[in-house]
This record gives structure tokens, C-alpha cells and sequence, in this order.
């Protein structure tokens, strides 16, 4: 298949946010060793971290066992699940996303740090997940929201949780990598993408298991699981220039197809991780705008537009 000619469909800023991300990690990272990884991307997340805003505070300890930030505001809370591919990343990686979600929605974020891979194989880092959406569910309605890893975390939940006494009022998937076929699609047009390719995608597959991972787990893999129904409402984004653009595509169409409610946007001439462009590059910061309002009108069970709960 064609690869895609990303010169004129990527605009000069995101250009400028890939070349600033490549200089602090670079794209073979996924090649070194698991610490030199974490080390690499640490840096890179100290790099962009753009700091609290006024009036943001947060609280670290441990919900369920499970080491959490706390950006303390309203309720409902948002349990914010991290990407990092379940290898890499915790509560430094996404702290000032967090606290910028806390700051523009005025609702209390909760960050997990569940345990990653290849320390901690699967389902370790979904049982940590589970424990703290637990926790926070018999408090009050939560919502979930997530970036990458995040994102499959987070749609996890959401398939596991049905039945239970937890109330989800919506989920935010963002970029998410759900289990979709690597051998058609985006995951083939977009093999080489900046920011992630394909090989990054299989490694990442891969080592959460230390081997391939089983099919039709919906705790490894949503859109994998036989059953769409009774999901919270979903926004599901796509970053056009990602390998994993269609996951989020086909996972929306699967929700709506059994009577839920989904909507799916693909961001244009955007790449993988472009939240921590959402300063920088308009496209991204008008995304994070999106996903703000988003969160904000699901806390009130308006979305989408004119809906209710």
C-alpha cells in the first residue's frame, strides 16, 4: 500500500513540535533498553512540561493501593489514564495535562500510576485501573478519559464496568491504540508516521505480554469484545497521521451500531502525543479544547449537544 506523503499534510507547526519531540526522543528509542526508554522519555516530558495553572493544586496518594495524583476541584471526577505505551510514563508524564484538564473544567482529575510492562505483564496495569475506578465509582458518577495506552485503559474499564454499580458518564479516548487489525488500514498507510510507526505499535503490542497478545480480550483489546451495548457515551479521537487512526474510527461506529452514542473525529494533519503540542500548535490546542468542553457538558449529561442522560 501507498505510504502517505506527510510534506504538505503536516502544517509548520506540528513540523516544528516533531522536530523539538525528536531531539529530546528520538524515533529509534524503541530500540534501547526498557531504562534507557524511561530515562529518554522523562527527559522529553520535563521538556514540555508547561506548569500549573493559577490556582491548580495537587495531592499525591494512593487510592486503592495505587499510586495517584490528585488535582482536587468538583465532581464528578475524571480518572485520567496516562499513554506511554505500558511502558514508560506515570504521574510526572502527564502531570501538567492533568492539571490543565482540572483548570478548564473545574472537576476534580484523579491521574492512576498503574503499573507497567514489561515488569508487570497484563492485566496488571488494567487490575490497577479497575481498582482506583472502583474507589473512585463509590463516591459518586466518574468519567474516563485517556490518551494512547490511556485510551485502551480506558475503554477497558468501560466494557468491564457495565453491570456494575459504577456510573461512567462518559469516556474520552484519545489517540487510542484498541486492538484494531495491524495489517490493513491506517496501521498500513500510516506505517511510518512521525511520532509513531507500525514497529512501535507492534513492540508496544507485543511486550505488555511477552509474547503476542491473546485475541478477543476485551481487557487486552475493546474493539475485540462481542458486545457494544450499554458503553458510556464515547468520544473517540483519531490523530490523522497515526498508525492507529482507524482504531478509534471503528470503535465509535461499533458503539453507535449497538444503540450507544459516539462520535468520532479525526484531527487533521495531527500526530501521535500532540496533546503536549496543545501550546504551540493550533490544531492541537483546538483538539484540547474539544476535549475539555467535551468532559465539561458529559459532567452534566449534555453531550453530545442537546443530549441527556
Amino acid at each position: 500500500m501507498t505510504q502517505t506523503d506527510y510534506r504538505d499534510l503536516i502544517d509548520g507547526p506540528t513540523w516544528a513540535f516533531i522536530a523539538a519531540t525528536d531531539a529530546e526522543y528520538p524515533p529509534d528509542t524503541a530500540t534501547l533498553t526498557i531504562a534507557d526508554q524511561r530515562a529518554i522519555y522523562d527527559r522529553m516530558c520535563r521538556a514540555f512540561h508547561r506548569g500549573y495553572p493559577a490556582g491548580v493544586t495537587a495531592e499525591d496518594r494512593a487510592i486503592a493501593g495505587v499510586p495517584c495524583r490528585i488535582f482536587a476541584g468538583a465532581n464528578p471526577v475524571v480518572l485520567y489514564l496516562h499513554g506511554g505505551g505500558f511502558v514508560v510514563g506515570g504521574l510526572e508524564s502527564h502531570d501538567d495535562i492533568c492539571a490543565e484538564i482540572r483548570a478548564r473544567t473545574g472537576l476534580t482529575v484523579v491521574c492512576a500510576d498503574y503499573r507497567l510492562s514489561p515488569e508487570h505483564l497484563h492485566p496488571a496495569a488494567f487490575d490497577d485501573c479497575m481498582a482506583v475506578a472502583h474507589a473512585l465509582a463509590a463516591e459518586g458518577p466518574i468519567l474516563l478519559c485517556g490518551d494512547s495506552a490511556g485510551g485502551n485503559l480506558c475503554a477497558a474499564l468501560a466494557h468491564a464496568l457495565r453491570g456494575s454499580a459504577a456510573v461512567l458518564l462518559g469516556q474520552v479516548l484519545i489517540y487510542p491504540g484498541l486492538g484494531g487489525d495491524t495489517d490493513k488500514g491506517s496501521y498500513l498507510t500510516h506505517a511510518h508516521a512521525p511520532m509513531l510507526t507500525r514497529d512501535d505499535v507492534l513492540f508496544y503490542k507485543n511486550i505488555r505480554h511477552g509474547a503476542p497478545p491473546p485475541q478477543g480480550d476485551a481487557t487486552v483489546s475493546p474493539l475485540q469484545d462481542k458486545d457494544f451495548s450499554a458503553l458510556p457515551p464515547t468520544l473517540a479521537i483519531s490523530a490523522q497521521c497515526d498508525p492507529l487512526a482507524d482504531d478509534a474510527r471503528d470503535y465509535a461506529g461499533k458503539v453507535n451500531a449497538a444503540g450507544g452514542r459516539a462520535v468520532w473525529v479525526e484531527e487533521p494533519g495531527l500526530v501521535h502525543a500532540y496533546l503536549r503540542a496543545r501550546s504551540t500548535v493550533p490544531r492541537a490546542a483546538a483538539s484540547f479544547t474539544r476535549i475539555v468542553e467535551t468532559l465539561s457538558a458529559m459532567a452534566k449529561g449534555r453531550w453530545p449537544e442537546g443530549g441527556t442522560e
